[in-house]
């Protein structure tokens, strides 16, 4: 199932994140699918939201049950500005 803030993040609502996260939901829950709240922002190529997970500490590099990494999923839709973002932010390599 997906949490309130995996829902919030996949719409792409930075205040109902920031919400959420001040009142301490867990950035590192996961979907059914293995996807972060990272994964599915990146995704969705909601820039801000993804800016707010990186700050509070999101994970880019966990990938999902087939292997997709934030990054992985934000170059399959094209996001040019979540990606820099994402290859700025983490120490992470593009070789696949």
């Amino acid at each position: 199932g997906h949490t309130p803030l995996y829902s919030a993040s996949e719409k792409g609502h930075v205040e109902v994140v920031q919400l959420l996260l001040d009142k301490g939901a867990d950035i590192t829950t996961t979907c059914n699918k293995g996807w972060t709240p990272a994964n599915i922002a990146s995704y969705n190529g909601h820039l801000n939201v993804v800016k707010l997970l990186l700050d509070k500490g999101a994970d880019i590099t966990a990938a999902d049950k087939d292997g997709w990494t934030p990054v992985y999923a934000v170059s399959v839709n094209g996001h040019l500005e979540v990606v820099k973002l994402l290859l700025d932010k983490g120490d992470i390599t593009v070789s696949e």
